[in-house]
């Protein structure tokens, strides 16, 4: 049976998104490998603590001869307007989570609102990176 691993974020600066993930949505490292072969190639993922088998690597835009600068460019303009990915956690309670997250600094683009599948905000990481907190209610099938 397949199995996700790992989703990929691109992110401006490892260590400026380490510490939003760690220290401002309270995520774990997972797995944070410099490989020395691979020209210092960082392989750093984290993920919710206490959830085993899923995480998010943090990967730095590589440059040459990876990807070419027209290319790296277009991967941070999207960045910017959050349109290079999003990532869509769900939560038992999401006004709560929204007033702890805003208390460590994470700063919201949307605060928590009423929808058809549940109350949903989002924010972005310092990369602008997309992200949807969701309090889903069960929907009819």
């Amino acid at each position: 049976m397949m199995q996700i691993a790992n989703a990929q974020l691109w992110v401006h600066d490892q260590e400026e998104a380490l510490a939003f993930y760690t220290e401002k949505l309270g995520w774990e490292v997972k797995a944070d490998v410099t490989l020395a072969e691979m020209a210092d190639f960082r392989w750093l993922a984290v993920g919710p603590a206490g959830q085993d088998g899923t995480s998010v690597v943090l990967m730095a835009i590589p440059g040459q001869p990876v990807m070419d600068d027209a290319s790296r460019a277009q991967v941070e303009e999207l960045m910017g307007k959050g349109f290079a990915g999003s990532i869509f956690l769900t939560t038992d309670d999401v006004r709560a989570d929204y007033e702890q997250l805003k208390a460590r600094g994470v700063e919201f683009s949307e605060p928590p609102e009423e929808r058809p599948y549940g109350i949903d905000c989002g924010f972005r990481d310092p990369s602008g990176n997309n992200f949807r907190l969701s309090q889903l209610v069960e929907l009819p099938v």
